[in-house]
């Protein structure tokens, strides 16, 4: 499935969308990298392995794994071949268990990718971020790549299941390196201050217009913990 993917499916997506990445050469190859991005559309969790130098492991609801049948068994094969880490939404504590599985991602040397904002922005406005994704770079000692999306709404907008076809941007930025705070993880001000610090960077690279508040939404079930 992963040959099928990249042999197959990202020249598809190419062709497609006909994406214009910016700055993939700035993702290391190896070690701990979270890669850290606006949230446009569902979209945006396809694209961004597809154009990525390496492999970027998402979360995705383990219900997406157990499905029954030939479709099902697709579907989760096509997810792994993604790089999903099935992870359960459907409980209190689905938002240490979402970091969990970042951090294992991350301990084993791999990329994570997340989004701070913890969910779609449906205003398309940059909002607060979520200090999980400081957790997860202070914890571990990985790197940030902050990530800007640009185009992916039209793709896909708020309400429509399949993607369109629309052009797109991807841009990468420098690695930001947190090791001057090397066992400060547990410090809720330090948290705050690098998450700031990723969330600036993220938005000079959408463009969006930054907004210092949480955006929310009622179903918003899974959430980097703050």
């Amino acid at each position: 499935m992963q040959l099928l993917i990249r042999y197959v499916l990202a020249p598809l997506v190419r062709l497609v969308w006909r994406p214009r990445v910016h700055g993939a050469d700035r993702i290391p190859l190896r070690g701990p990298v979270v890669l850290a991005a606006n949230h446009r559309a569902v979209f945006d969790t396809v694209i961004i392995p597809l154009v990525a130098p390496r492999p970027v492991a998402f979360l995705g609801k383990a219900e997406y794994f157990t499905g029954r049948g030939l479709r099902g068994r697709l579907v989760a094969s096509f997810l792994r071949g993604l790089g999903y880490v099935p992870v359960d939404r459907g409980n209190a504590r689905a938002g240490l268990a979402a970091l969990d599985a970042g951090r294992g991602v991350l301990d084993d040397g791999g990329a994570f990718g997340i989004y701070p904002e913890g969910t779609r922005s449906l205003d398309g406005k940059l909002h607060r971020g979520h200090t999980g994704v400081a957790s997860l770079a202070l914890s571990t000692g990985a790197v940030v790549v902050p990530v800007g999306l640009r185009g992916t709404d039209r793709v896909q907008p708020v309400g429509h299941r399949f993607p369109r076809p629309a052009r797109i941007e991807i841009r990468f930025g420098a690695p930001l390196e947190f090791s001057r705070y090397e066992g400060l993880e547990n410090a809720p001000a330090i948290r705050r201050a690098v998450t700031d610090e990723i969330m600036d960077a993220i938005a000079d690279l959408s463009g969006q217009v930054y907004v210092d508040s949480y955006h929310r939404r009622p179903d918003d079930t899974l959430r980097d913990a703050a």
